[in-house]
């Protein structure tokens, strides 16, 4: 199982990726998805931007994506991570983890997204409705709690 990491600007379709993994399979019995949306922040926010490392955010997340292969049992995993300004109400991440069984895919999933939360190569910054640029946003307390019951 090779896993599928991809960081692009435009958006995606999950349905389309979740079809494609699963294209002409008939072992997988579970699949898991996770799809992150740009919130408006109580209606302050224009967009959201975001930046990475070109070539070295998708080696840290195939980095990850290796290590979740190793830890459970999977028969496909996607990782897609949008940058650039991303609108309130759109896609920013797609996490898609394929197994037998739906513990591994739920498990590996949410590993996964856990750690795209809190210590993936990326840097996000507010822009306001009122044209005004936030600050860099910091990863929260309670983001890296759950990232940490992983190690």
């Amino acid at each position: 199982m090779t896993p599928i990491i991809r960081i692009q600007r435009e958006d995606f379709d999950l349905s389309a990726e979740i079809a494609a993994l699963m294209a002409g399979r008939s072992d997988i019995g579970a699949v898991v998805s996770f799809a992150g949306l740009c919130r408006d922040e109580g209606g302050r926010l224009k967009a959201l931007e975001l930046e990475h490392y070109p070539g070295m955010a998708e080696a840290e997340i195939a980095r990850v994506a290796e290590e979740a292969a190793q830890r459970w049992p999977l028969l496909g995993l996607v990782a897609i991570h949008r940058h650039g300004l991303v609108a309130p109400g759109e896609q920013i991440v797609l996490v898609v983890a394929a197994s037998a069984h739906r513990r591994a895919a739920f498990e590996a999933a949410e590993f996964l997204m856990d750690y795209l939360k809190t210590r993936a190569p990326f840097w996000k910054r507010e822009h306001l409705l009122d044209g005004t640029i936030g600050g860099w946003v910091e990863a929260k307390d309670a983001d890296d709690a759950a990232a940490q019951r992983w190690e």
